[in-house]
């Protein structure tokens, strides 16, 4: 009704609520606008858990996230990495890019830490190492449209963008669901597959 995106708003009570240069306390205001405010198609706290835990576990020094939206999982990912450790973070909607990098930057995430690529995915990916010298990835984050997980990972396949034991975690693979890349992972037999179980965000 006022014109103006949801996404625009919850980026306005961050700026009047948020810690600036503290990335937890960025996602906690995220949480509470979520929660009590208006919702958002963000990871969420439950599942960021998840995230917090296997980023921690992997030490990863080249992230890549698939899906920026509003930059909550990009903060997330972004807070959990070493001294040295770079994200890469593709978002294919320019005006969820244009809040994404306010929010990036809010949480004190500069460009050398996080780089936030506007495009569609299967248009970045083949790029990445070229144009944006991202040689492998030892860690994946797919939170876009479910329908080009399958799709975008073989494209990392074949442009040899995984690290050796690299981690893939693709969010909400049963619901609303992805089951060809689901059927992929589980039979293509270059990948060991556990499925997370936890509540939709929210």
């Amino acid at each position: 009704l006022t014109g103006v995106p949801r996404e625009h708003r919850a980026y306005q009570y961050l700026l009047a609520h948020a810690i600036p240069g503290d990335p937890r306390h960025v996602l906690q205001t995220f949480d509470r606008w979520c929660y009590h405010c208006e919702h958002l198609s963000c990871v969420g706290p439950i599942k960021g858990r998840i995230v917090e835990r296997l980023l921690a576990e992997q030490a990863p020094l080249r992230v890549l996230e698939l899906g920026t939206y509003c930059g909550y999982g990009t903060v997330l990912l972004a807070q959990g990495l070493l001294p040295g450790a770079r994200l890469y973070t593709v978002e294919v909607n320019p005006q969820h890019a244009a809040v994404a990098e306010k929010v990036i930057r809010l949480a004190g995430f500069d460009e050398q830490t996080v780089e936030l690529i506007v495009g569609p995915s299967e248009e970045v990916i083949p790029q990445l190492r070229e144009k944006h010298g991202l040689l492998r990835a030892d860690f994946v984050f797919m939170d876009h449209w479910k329908r080009c997980y399958l799709r975008d990972l073989r494209l990392l396949e074949s442009h040899q963008l995984l690290a050796q034991g690299a981690i893939i975690l693709a969010d909400n693979v049963l619901f609303p669901g992805a089951p060809h890349f689901l059927q992929y992972a589980k039979t293509c037999g270059k990948y060991r597959c556990k499925v997370h179980r936890a509540s939709l965000e929210y």
